[in-house]
């Protein structure tokens, strides 16, 4: 990793051009030591306009992600959690996971303003590019078993609907079992990795992306239609702020789950699902396709289909859920 990049990122961070020159006095090197860094930006595909005469520019402007404006849009709930901002992770989860066997603090928030390797559900790649998506991951301990933690995802879900209503994206919805959805297009979705003994305490990392302003070479690879919130809203919106008005639903989520369990949010979470009393087609990891018209969902977070067999019980780890056309 060359030290100086990520520096002169943040310089550039305004959308405005630089010049060369310039950005090498601000940091007190030669010009060929500023190529030199923009260059690894280039292997992490981080697009940098070069004009010559004019200097260097990222192709829009975008608001970094930053600590101490992070805590303070937590406000007085800031003390729960052990928050690390990164320039750059493969993938936050993972390193997360990595941490767990160390001991890492309950309420341990690591963001990433650029994740090169993120993972999402069923082997999935989550494709994030600098000042395209909020990419964090949260780590929380329950006292209880990981036998008793069904449902997370979905009220996890719920945290993140509060949040985006918030900010005024009341058109959001829920795709079971942990996708948000605005119409058929993917704005956000999560990955829950747990460990711990079924019956004894366990952890959850929960991992949440939300595409802010995707480029066209970024949706270009993503293998499903997804959408953004600057095209969801006509405001700016800041990622310190949407991540920490996140953090504080999650929190009151996370500790009243661990006492209810999913019931406490299920009827919430009914009402901005997507495809409630819907057909869909469930797609199994042997390629098989069962269609059917969505009826309920459980309180363990059991999808409860109507099909042509009869009633069935679908769990978050065995399919994936798709609009009957």
């Amino acid at each position: 990793m060359n030290t100086l990049t990520f520096p002169i990122l943040k310089l550039l961070a305004d959308g405005k051009f630089h010049s060369g020159e310039a950005i090498a006095k601000h940091f007190n090197v030669s010009r060929t030591t500023i190529w030199n860094a923009l260059q690894h930006a280039a292997k992490l595909e981080i697009a940098v306009f070069s004009v010559r005469g004019r200097g260097y520019k990222l192709p829009q402007a975008f608001t970094l992600l930053d600590e101490q404006a992070i805590l303070s849009a937590i406000g007085e709930q800031r003390a729960w959690f052990n928050l690390e901002v990164h320039d750059h992770l493969e993938s936050t989860n993972t390193y997360l996971m990595k941490k767990l066997s160390s001991g890492q603090a309950h309420a341990s928030c690591v963001a990433a303003n650029l994740q090169t390797n993120g993972r999402g559900r069923r082997g999935r790649s989550w494709q994030a590019g600098l000042g395209a998506s909020l990419t964090f991951s949260l780590l929380w301990r329950f006292q209880c078993g990981a036998s008793a933690l069904s449902g997370l995802s979905l009220a996890v879900g719920v945290a993140l609907m509060r949040t985006l209503h918030s900010v005024g994206i009341t058109q959001a919805q829920l795709k079971w079992p942990n996708d948000v959805l605005i119409g058929r297009e993917k704005l956000a979705g999560i990955l829950i990795e747990l460990q711990g003994d079924m019956e004894g305490p366990s952890a959850a990392v929960i991992g949440i992306g939300i595409n802010l302003n995707l480029p066209t070479n970024i949706k270009q690879q993503i293998d499903q239609p997804a959408t953004d919130l600057a095209s969801a809203s006509s405001r700016t919106m800041n990622p310190n702020e949407l991540l920490g008005a996140l953090l504080k639903h999650l929190t009151q989520i996370l500790n009243n789950f661990e006492q209810q369990g999913f019931a406490e949010v299920r009827d919430e979470w009914i009402k901005h699902h997507a495809y409630h009393q819907q057909p869909v087609k469930m797609l199994h990891p042997d390629g098989r396709e069962t269609l059917g018209t969505v009826i309920d969902v459980a309180e363990d977070g059991i999808l409860l289909v109507r099909t042509a067999q009869g009633d069935q019980r679908f769990s978050s780890g065995e399919i994936s859920l798709r609009a009957s056309e």
